[in-house]
């Protein structure tokens, strides 16, 4: 018995040990995989996530792109449709019949309960940050046109997310911000957003005060903003004279912004000086708003010269002659100098200022000899082209070219005109006949030349000139035809600068009409200190009547009374 007893002892403390080794083994394993998976977490969490790439469909980027930024969902702006105002119903017709019967009159007691036509929302929903979008169609989410942001901060992390998912949207048109507390940083971070946009023309950076005022960003050479906006800025004489800079030098102009609004803000004449000067070589700005400021005669005065025509300055004048230089000499690109009769003859040098140290007799024997070959090549072109139909081009040309010498025109400038004179003529003697050449011959499809009403862009510089007291004048900004000037500080000085400006317009305009360039058509000098009895004013509002583009003069009967052509 006893026997049994110890083997059983002995058997009972085996199935002990074995069940331990079990029990060890099996918590080893689980410590392993614990340890295992520990190091698994590890390594994920110290390994960066995949980028997200925007699909274009700005609802999605923007939520994922602020997820990822860490930005929890109770927290991230709603992307919702912006609010439209209802179209205004058609008038009724009076001579269509009511299809609806007239109503029964129904007991008040048995009338059923109105149904609520209105959705209750919380409490401060209304003022919790969204971005409102517009749409070509609802329906589809890449077709995001507008985008609206008011009210909330946009703070860096915001400005890497649009970084991310603007550039994407293929038919972002417009971007309108107010009131979004933007600084120095986030500001020039949009402002190299926004050329990455293909179709980006509208930009509103509205009630955003910046104290370094880096305005000037929005209008660089590589923006393609058509218009800008830049209302309530508090901009001073500091933001534009950066303004003025970017708009134009004597070497660069910005080629895309045609319409420009600078209301209510706070720059003086200073600053208006500063906007008149980067319009000088400007001729692409169309629209200009420099209402609510603090611009007086003085003001007023500049804006008269430039729009009128004003004096080039020493910068200017060497600029122009580099210009006339390039489009003259043929030999300029080839290394060689043009000859010392062509320099001397220049008509940027005014008269009491000539230097003929360039030339000696021989060389004014030699002009005076090729001027008698060229008069006589001259009428020998006229003989063989009287059959042509191109007499008229050349007895102009000689025409020009002997009052041009009495000015003491240049050469250069003589053949640029005659060249585009004599182009202007041959595209309206050819228009609408089929010209044929080597490739017509041969069946390519050959490009028709007939384009006469094209306008070529032409650097102000290079303008015709015209010298007084030792100076060079050009004629002014032609290309501006709406300003607004309207509550300002400008009295009856200012005005009448204004009212010259715009009768030297008309008048240029009927002596050398240009087809791009029409002049001022809107002027707006409302709630100025300006008498309304003011002879000047009268006058003024009676010449921009018929530079209106919808006037239509009033036309008398047969019986004498006057009629409107208007309807």
């Amino acid at each position: 018995m006893s026997e049994a007893g110890d083997a059983k002892g002995v058997f009972a403390s085996a199935a002990k040990k074995v069940k331990m080794g079990k029990r060890v083994e099996k918590a080893l394993k689980e410590k392993a995989a614990a340890s295992s998976s520990q190091e698994a977490t590890e390594e994920d969490a110290n390994k960066a996530p995949e980028p997200y790439t925007c699909i274009g469909h700005f609802d999605a980027d923007f939520t994922e792109l602020c997820r990822r930024a860490g930005l929890p969902p109770t927290e991230i702006p709603p992307v919702v449709l912006r609010a439209k105002r209802p179209g205004t119903p058609p008038p009724p017709d009076p001579k269509a019949k009511d299809p609806t019967p007239p109503e029964e009159p129904v007991d008040v007691a048995e009338e059923e309960p109105k149904p609520k036509t209105y959705v209750t929302k919380e409490k401060y929903s209304y003022f919790k940050p969204n971005i409102q979008v517009e749409m070509e169609h609802e329906e589809k989410p890449a077709t995001v046109t507008e985008i609206y942001i008011r009210g909330w901060k946009i703070d860096d992390m915001m400005v890497d997310i649009f970084r991310n998912c603007f550039p994407t949207i293929e038919k972002l048109n417009t971007i309108n911000l107010w009131n979004v507390g933007l600084t120095d940083k986030t500001l020039r971070d949009l402002a190299a957003i926004f050329p990455q946009c293909p179709n980006l023309k509208n930009v509103s950076i509205e009630g955003n005060p910046i104290a370094e005022e880096p305005w000037a960003c929005l209008i660089g050479d590589d923006s393609l903003i058509v218009n800008l906006s830049l209302r309530h800025n508090e901009i001073t004489d500091r933001g534009a004279s950066g303004i003025g800079a970017a708009l134009s030098t004597v070497t660069t102009c910005n080629k895309n912004l045609i319409s420009l609004n600078l209301s209510h803000n706070k720059f003086s004449d200073v600053g208006a000086e500063a906007v008149v000067k980067g319009l000088r070589m400007n001729r692409v700005l169309l629209c200009l708003s420099l209402a609510s400021n603090k611009i007086t005669d003085k003001g007023a005065v500049k804006f008269g010269e430039l729009l009128s025509r004003f004096p080039l300055t020493h910068e200017e004048v060497v600029e122009r002659r580099k210009l006339l230089s390039d489009k003259g000499s043929p030999d300029r690109g080839t290394g060689k100098s043009p000859p010392p009769s062509r320099r001397a003859e220049s008509k940027d040098r005014p008269g009491s200022v000539r230097s003929g140290s360039h030339l000696d007799k021989g060389d004014k024997k030699r002009d005076k000899s090729s001027k008698k070959k060229d008069n006589k090549h001259e009428k020998k072109n006229e003989k063989e082209d009287a059959g042509k139909g191109n007499k008229t081009v050349v007895m102009m040309d000689s025409k020009k070219d002997k009052d041009e010498g009495a000015k003491g025109g240049t050469k250069k400038d003589d053949k640029w005109k005659k060249a585009s004179l004599v182009a202007e003529t041959v595209n309206k003697t050819t228009k609408g006949k089929k010209t044929t050449s080597s490739k017509d011959k041969k069946g390519g499809a050959a490009p028709e030349s007939e384009s006469p009403d094209m306008v070529e862009a032409i650097n102000p510089l290079l303008d015709s000139v015209e010298s007084i007291d030792g100076q060079l004048w050009i004629p002014g900004n032609r290309s501006i035809i709406n300003l607004n000037l309207s509550r300002n500080e400008i009295g009856e000085a200012g005005l009448k600068s204004l009212l010259l400006a715009l009768q030297y317009q008309i008048t240029l305009a009927n002596l050398a009409p240009h087809p791009a360039l029409k002049g001022l058509m809107r002027l707006s000098l409302g709630r100025n200190p300006i008498r309304a009895d003011s002879e000047a004013y009268q006058k003024l509002q009676d010449l921009l009547l018929t530079r209106d583009p919808f006037y239509k003069p009033q036309a008398k009967s047969p019986d004498g009374e006057v009629q409107s052509l208007v309807g």
